[in-house]
């Protein structure tokens, strides 16, 4: 099968390619990174290793995740460094911008004009608190996106777990909302471009938002330094065991810091367990 433009069929096809639901966050500190890429100039050096760590996943990860944070910490330097670091990944993995951008009209234009021309990615994350018009743009331009619906930080139990007085929490209005906005947006496969994240450290949540959702693809940000385990993600995937894509960040990116060989061989290793392990979890989720 030739490789899809849709973005919900994208996500899928990504999976089915490298075996596995695992998306690599790239979230580069400087002062984590090995010392032997840590030079003087801080931007130069997360540039270096970016590229270094695309090479080291891309046998084992469907999908990476660039935190627009990491970069644009650093000015026009790094913002620049994050565009040529998307470019690398393009064409390689699912590529999402993380990016959590939620505007109206001509601004919400504006971010939608940049991922899809300069940045050029396939999702962007996106807060979904002024409706439609923090998606729309995006998805008049092809992309896919991910609202946040239920995040894997604690303090947002504040804003996401109450309830309404149809007895549904906040987390589970808007992410019927999400859903409701992707049903114009779906694909062949029948997953929407519009998406949502779901955190992994919810599992009680990501079951409920399932099986609401049918349609809506997760990305579940917050498995394993985080806390959320291989029992909390599988709620995330549907019968089939589709529609998911699991993040894991510092667990595999500074995987150097167990001092065990090589940065780029505990890396390569971190992301191909990974990669098995959610494999392997989610077949036998299917069968059981």
């Amino acid at each position: 099968m030739s490789r899809p433009a849709h973005p919900g069929d994208l996500l899928a096809w990504w999976i089915r390619s490298r075996g596995g639901p695992a998306c690599i966050g790239i979230d580069p500190v400087f002062d984590r990174l090995p010392a032997e890429v840590r030079g003087a100039d801080p931007v130069q050096s997360i540039e270096s290793w970016c590229l270094q760590l695309l090479d080291s996943v891309e046998p084992f990860a469907a999908a990476v995740k660039f935190q627009s944070a990491c970069f644009e910490r650093w000015g026009s330097k790094g913002v620049a460094a994050l565009e040529r670091c998307l470019a690398a990944a393009r064409g390689r993995f699912l590529v999402i911008l993380d990016w959590k951008r939620g505007d109206i009209g001509v601004s919400s234009e504006h971010y939608a004009a940049a991922a899809a021309g300069p940045l050029k990615c396939d999702f962007v994350t996106a807060s979904p608190y002024l409706g439609a018009d923090g998606f729309d743009p995006f998805l008049k331009l092809g992309l896919g996106v991910f609202g946040l619906v239920r995040t894997s930080n604690a303090s947002g139990d504040v804003i996401q777990s109450p309830r309404l007085a149809d007895g549904r929490s906040v987390a589970e209005m808007v992410g019927a909302f999400t859903a409701k906005c992707g049903e114009a947006h779906r694909g062949q496969g029948g997953w929407s471009a519009l998406g949502a994240v779901v955190g992994a450290t919810k599992a009680s949540d990501a079951a409920a938002l399932r099986a609401q959702l049918p349609h809506t693809p997760f990305l579940v940000p917050g498995f394993g330094a985080q806390g959320g385990g291989l029992d909390d993600v599988l709620a995330c995937f549907d019968a089939r065991g589709e529609g998911a894509l699991i993040t894991a960040s510092r667990s595999v990116i500074y995987a150097h810091e167990t001092g065990k060989g090589a940065w780029r061989d505990a890396v390569a290793e971190a992301a191909h367990a990974l990669r098995d392990q959610l494999a392997e979890a989610v077949a036998g989720k299917v069968t059981a």
